[in-house]
Order: C-alpha cells, then sequence, then structure tokens
C-alpha cells in the first residue's frame, strides 16, 4: 500500500505562484510513474503534468510552458511548481501514483491523494 499526502494549495492572484507537494509513503519501491491531476467544479478530472521514475515528463496544453513537476525519488516526492497562474487554473489538485507492476499490465494508477485546493483570483 502507499499513501500519498499532498499539500501547499492555497489562495493566489492571478500572475502570482504556487508550488505543491506530494509525499508518498509505505510501498515507495514500487512506485514508477507519478502525476498530478486536477478537478475544476463541474468539470472532468484532467491530466496537469506527469513523471516517470526515469523524469520523464508530460504536461497539459493548458499549463505548458507555466507549471514544471519535479520528482526526488530519496525522497518519494513530486512538486509541482505553477508560474504565472489563472483563474481557470482554480481546482482541487489530485496527486496519484501507478506501480510498476500496473504500468506493465497497463492498469490505471492505483493510487490517490487526497486532494488541495488551488484558487486563483482575478
Amino acid at each position: 500500500q502507499v499513501q500519498l499526502v499532498e499539500s501547499g494549495g492555497g489562495l493566489v492572484q492571478a500572475g502570482g505562484s504556487l508550488r505543491l507537494s506530494c509525499a508518498a509513503s509505505g510501498s515507495i519501491g514500487s512506485l514508477g510513474d507519478m502525476a498530478w491531476y486536477r478537478q475544476a467544479p463541474g468539470k472532468a478530472r484532467e491530466l496537469v503534468a506527469s513523471i516517470s521514475k526515469r523524469g520523464i515528463t508530460t504536461y497539459g496544453d493548458s499549463v505548458k510552458g507555466r507549471f514544471i513537476i519535479t520528482r526526488y525519488n530519496g525522497e518519494a516526492a513530486i512538486y509541482l511548481q505553477m508560474n504565472n497562474l489563472k483563474p481557470e487554473d482554480t481546482a482541487v489538485y489530485y496527486c496519484n501514483a501507478r506501480t510498476f507492476v500496473a504500468i506493465v499490465e497497463q492498469r490505471a494508477a492505483e493510487y490517490w491523494g487526497q486532494g488541495t485546493q488551488v484558487t486563483v483570483s482575478s
């Protein structure tokens, strides 16, 4: 089992920055990909950014050039540096993690954090 705990959300003005953290505990040696998703009210959950254990990253189109995902395997943690925030970035941000077994078996990520609220005012 793996537990994920997010932190770092809050209220910020448009154009500002926030840094989200996600700390993993438990069977962290089993973790492969980790990612940030977000869900705004009335909208579907969407991928923000993902990172493999080797550091290969992908980003959602709406955040490219503004957000940066990083990973520290020794700490079993990922971070999301969010710059030039816009009101449309307002959402609950979730961390997730997928084990190597799930990757090989082409299954979805098994573990999710509880989410952290990010609110961007105009």
